[in-house]
């Protein structure tokens, strides 16, 4: 069986909810309307349909539109060896989830990266904590009002930071350089369209 006909047996069990599949370069998508109904259709498609394996489990920030956020469900069956693609919206206000741990115990620290990413909370996750950075940190890095120089931030007794060298932002690669040095990212000055490169990093390139 191929994997449209499974996401095409899927959707016949919630077709309120779940979109037609749809199939690019040979992978399958489904859209799935209710996020409330994510934990449901993931139990559904492994016990079911056999997609016994939670692959990945990755979260998209769509800064500037509402709803803000996607979660992307990558799953695998060993037995049909076929992949199929879930994918749910999540609002920036509620920036909540139902956890699959149950579905997939793998889930765990996914969902985990994504809480501490990007922000999102997992309802009934067993152990929801940050797995990066540190408990009490103010930020979530990839989100993408996040600039990519840092913020400083300040966690009495636990840990502090400060923005990167390059301060400022955004970082861009000026493409056609002569080599790797002058093609690196470099911080965009405000009043020029002009890359800057510190003076220590001339320093250690002469030849630049």
């Amino acid at each position: 069986m191929s994997a449209l006909e499974l996401a095409q047996q899927l959707r016949a069990r919630f077709p309120e909810v779940l979109s037609e599949p749809q199939e690019f370069r040979g992978e399958v998508t489904l859209r799935l309307t209710d996020a409330g109904l994510i934990a449901e259709v993931c139990r559904v498609a492994k016990t079911d349909l056999v997609f016994d394996y939670l692959v990945d489990l990755s979260s998209v920030d769509n800064y500037g539109e509402d709803p803000r956020f996607t979660l992307v469900y990558e799953l695998y069956g060993y037995g049909h060896h076929c992949h199929l693609r879930l994918k749910t919206e999540v609002s920036e206000e509620a920036s909540e989830a139902l956890t699959v741990t149950g579905v997939w115990r793998t889930a765990n620290w996914h969902e985990r990266e994504i809480y501490d990413m990007m922000g999102i909370r997992f309802t009934g996750h067993p152990d929801l904590r940050r797995i990066l950075m540190w408990e009490g940190y103010p930020y979530f890095p990839l989100r993408k009002d996040f600039p990519l120089s840092g913020k400083p931030s300040e966690v009495p007794e636990v840990a502090f930071t400060r923005t990167a060298p390059l301060e400022g932002g955004p970082f861009v690669t000026v493409a056609g350089g002569p080599d790797r040095i002058a093609r690196e990212p470099r911080v965009r000055l405000p009043e020029s369209d002009t890359p800057r490169a510190t003076e220590n990093q001339n320093q250690q390139h002469p030849e630049n």
